[in-house]
């Protein structure tokens, strides 16, 4: 297939990039290199693509109308990975407007394309965030998710409303991932691992929030990217069992569907700290404070619809994926 991966510098879409092409696929990778974080880290992701003869990249916002348009008019694209987002709870309460941007206009750029190139499959990236003030666990596709706890999040859900209609109107099959904490080699800089790494390994203090008591569902890169490409290679159909008066959070009788991608066993903070600890083989300085703005306690996915559907449960032990980390992180930094 001739597939366009958005956000292909990213963590999740390089690596995603990545098996694609292993698998002989042809990959248009676009990305903004926007400096959110080291842009540097970005283009070393690229660099482990730009050899592939069967990947091309160019520098493209999604939220330039013009440029998506041209890009979709004029090259093969049979399915799209739709990873390009502005990311991040915490700063989505500082910037706004940058979220808005890129996972707002960028996303129905995304779904104009696809409509107009009459794309067979478009998966794109949500998040567990979507599930905000819902405490009901495991969270489930099939659950309401209509109280958001921040910008970040209500963008993700809006990607999915927004989907739905062109899955409605167009009969554009549209897929969205809800993505659970995901870590592992290659990872964001502002997330806790990465952090938590680069400070221990200094030996300056870690900042954990809610005074460590957050749960999550920690769910490692090869894990996720598996669930991409199972999900990218099923187009999504239409439930004929849906029905309006009782009317299903995870289907629709349009071809649309959503699905959780997590591992399904969620860790207290505090025990993912020591499992950093462990593999470092040193003790972190810990500062204890309380919940931010934004954040959500607990997330824990259920994931029997991924199950049922395409075959496939991540299930990379936390403690294993940490390492698979700080091994990564050694010889990227040469620490």
């Amino acid at each position: 297939m001739h597939v366009l991966v958005t956000g292909a510098a990213g963590f999740i879409g390089s690596s995603t990039s990545m098996r694609l092409l292993a698998r002989g696929d042809t990959v248009i990778g676009i990305d903004n290199l926007n400096d959110y974080y080291d842009v540097g880290l970005k283009k070393a992701r690229l660099a482990r693509l730009q050899d592939h003869p069967n990947f091309s990249f160019r520098t493209l916002d999604v939220a330039d109308r013009a440029g998506v348009a041209d890009l979709f008019a004029n090259a093969r694209i049979d399915r799209v990975v739709h990873l390009a987002a502005q990311a991040g709870v915490r700063y989505s309460i500082e910037n706004p407007h940058a979220y808005v941007d890129s996972n707002l206009v960028g996303f129905v750029n995304i779904l104009e394309g696809c409509r107009h190139a009459e794309v067979e499959h478009l998966a794109y990236a949500s998040s567990s965030s979507v599930y905000g003030a819902n405490e009901t666990l495991p969270f489930s596709v099939h659950d309401n998710v209509d109280h958001p706890l921040s910008l970040y999040a209500a963008t993700k859900k809006a990607n999915e409303l927004m989907a739905h209609t062109y899955s409605s109107l167009y009969n554009l099959p549209t897929t969205g991932l809800r993505f659970f904490t995901v870590y592992g080699p290659w990872g964001r800089p502002d997330m806790a691992l990465f952090k938590f790494t680069k400070n221990i390994l200094a030996g300056e203090p870690i900042d954990v929030y809610n005074y460590g008591k957050h749960r999550r569902d920690f769910t490692y890169i090869d894990d996720i990217v598996e669930g991409v490409i199972r999900v990218l290679d099923r187009p999504a159909s239409a439930n004929p069992d849906w029905n309006g008066t009782t009317p299903d959070s995870g289907s629709s009788r349009a071809p649309w569907r959503v699905y959780n991608i997590g591992n399904s066993d969620p860790v207290e903070l505090l025990t993912y700290i020591e499992c950093i600890e462990q593999a470092l083989g040193m003790k972190a300085q810990v500062n204890l404070l309380p919940l931010q703005p934004g954040d959500v306690p607990d997330t824990y996915a259920d994931v029997a619809d991924l199950v049922r559907d395409v075959d496939y449960r991540p299930a990379t032990p936390v403690a294993e994926g940490v390492r698979q980390f700080i091994a990564w992180y050694r010889s990227y930094y040469s620490v």
